[in-house]
């Protein structure tokens, strides 16, 4: 039998490098938000002190709290436990790696008695591990706890993380200046914006049994929809159900997608502001994903393809199981996520049908929301509830099912369409164009542009075969390109 050695590694040094795991302030906040969620807390407050090098920042739930062994072993790095299908944990790491990248000492108290006011602490400090190099955390008695965290635990359970030395986030050796001040204060801004996008679905009850309210420095948090589900023109096409094999695992992905009205047919230019969210119009497009209700991902389109304006209306929630971490390659920070190849043709395919209609919205403003408009010089009569087809993946062919569109119950939804996707993901351009006068003004129709036109004026019934037909002769192009 081989002998081992046992080699550990030097706290130094690794607790160093995992200061660089890749989080920022916003993100490192919303990891510690979700270990509040875990600990099903309905309550969380988040406070930021500005006291130059005495400056801290406290996040304080009223969850369950955690028991001393519970404390501790939170507190170890690659922390032992086991997470549910249920959790939005899943390495360990979260609260010491998202602590101290923005931090140089991490308390964390907890209480777990309502009848009593035991509190029980304990301490990373990265000045006492530079010092010693060993991985021992700090025993801090109740009485020499802080007050801004004794406070938070007086009437209540839970768990109080008590961020000091903010190294990271002040970015300033001795930051008492007013510089100092307006980038925190700018980062607590970013704070609110990112929390009330990430949890949205919590912040609104969406989850079951998971609904919270979070406070940053006194104010509530309220959730930002990036679907706009209030905007009677907002359109919302019916769930979509992907199923992806990994390894020995099967589980569904579920797509869910809208379409935003354009400006000028949103209720207000305030609410159109709203809308465009952090990264504006452009970035804001593409895959929302989440995972256990939990936002990872905000806009993109996952290399599928790249933004442009005239689809900056399509925005599609995609939902996974964390079964599939793996096939997503979740990372540590919740900051990262892949679309698994094994899946990317479908997804595509279920994606060129929502696009095509968010450009159709988007070029042609008048006819968003409405079920059936102006089609060439004839004028047909509006018909409001009318259900929409929308396409699904099949799951053996490169076909699509047709599915119904949910109708918001606020208004019209738009022209019912069906497609059938091409068995190919080229997208072979051709110009059609004419040359009997050279001297002429002529316009230059590539193919997507010639199927636009023809959507908007073809009957239902007839998209169908349209379709093919085009398939067909983009076939037929690839042979001489």
């Amino acid at each position: 039998m081989s002998t081992t050695d046992e080699v550990i590694p030097s706290a130094r040094r690794l607790v160093r490098s995992l200061r660089d795991m890749g989080y920022d302030f916003t993100t490192a906040v919303a990891d510690l938000v979700d270990n509040s969620l875990e600990a099903n807390a309905t309550v969380v407050s988040i406070n930021v002190e500005f006291d130059g090098d005495n400056s801290w920042v406290r996040i304080a739930d009223n969850g369950r709290g955690m028991l001393e062994n519970e404390l501790i072993e939170a507190m170890r790095y690659g922390s032992d436990r086991e997470y549910n299908e249920q959790s939005l944990g899943k390495f360990g790491l979260g609260l010491k790696t998202a602590s101290m990248s923005q931090c140089q000492r991490l308390t964390v108290a907890s209480r777990t008695d309502r009848e009593h006011t035991d509190i029980v602490a304990r301490c990373w400090d990265f000045e006492y591990i530079e010092s010693t190099d060993k991985w021992e955390v700090l025993r801090i008695a109740q009485q020499d706890l802080d007050q801004a965290i004794r406070k938070e635990l007086e009437n209540t359970t839970g768990t109080v993380v008590f961020w000091q030395k903010l190294d990271r986030i002040l970015g300033y050796k001795h930051p008492y200046g007013e510089n100092a001040r307006r980038r925190l204060s700018t980062m607590c801004r970013d704070l609110e914006i990112h929390l009330a996008m990430v949890f949205h679905k919590f912040l609104v009850g969406e989850i079951p049994g998971k609904q919270f309210k979070i406070y940053l420095n006194g104010n509530e948090v309220k959730a930002w929809d990036p679907y706009a589900c209030t905007e009677p023109k907002t359109q919302h096409l019916s769930p979509i159900c992907i199923s992806c094999e990994y390894e020995d695992i099967t589980a569904d992905i579920i797509l869910e997608p809208y379409i935003l009205p354009p400006r000028d047919d949103f209720s207000s230019r305030d609410a159109w502001e709203n809308a465009s969210g952090p990264k504006k119009w452009n970035q804001q497009q593409g895959f929302y994903v989440y995972r256990n209700g939990r936002m990872i991902q905000s806009g993109g389109w996952s290399r599928l393809r790249t933004p442009d304006e005239h689809t900056k209306l399509a925005r599609i929630g995609l939902s996974f199981s964390p079964v599939l971490d793996e096939a997503f390659k979740i990372n540590v920070s919740k900051m990262r996520v892949y679309l698994p190849a094994q899946i990317r043709d479908q997804v595509e395919n279920a994606v060129e049908p929502i696009v095509r209609m968010a450009r159709t919205t988007y070029d042609n403003p008048s006819r968003s929301g409405q079920t059936i408009s102006h089609i060439g010089n004839r004028q047909t009569s509006q018909i409001p509830n009318q259900r929409e087809s929308i396409v699904s993946p099949h799951p053996n062919e490169g076909t699509v099912s047709v599915n119904p569109l949910i109708g918001s119950g606020q208004g019209p939804v738009t022209a019912p369409f069906s497609y059938v996707a091409p068995q190919d993901s080229e997208n072979i351009t051709a110009s059609v164009t004419r040359t009997e006068d050279p001297n002429s003004n002529l316009q230059l129709w590539t193919l997507d542009q010639i199927m636009e036109k023809i959507s908007e004026i073809a009957e239902p019934e007839e998209l169908p075969v349209i379709t093919r037909v085009f398939h067909r002769l983009r076939s037929n192009l690839s042979l001489y390109s």
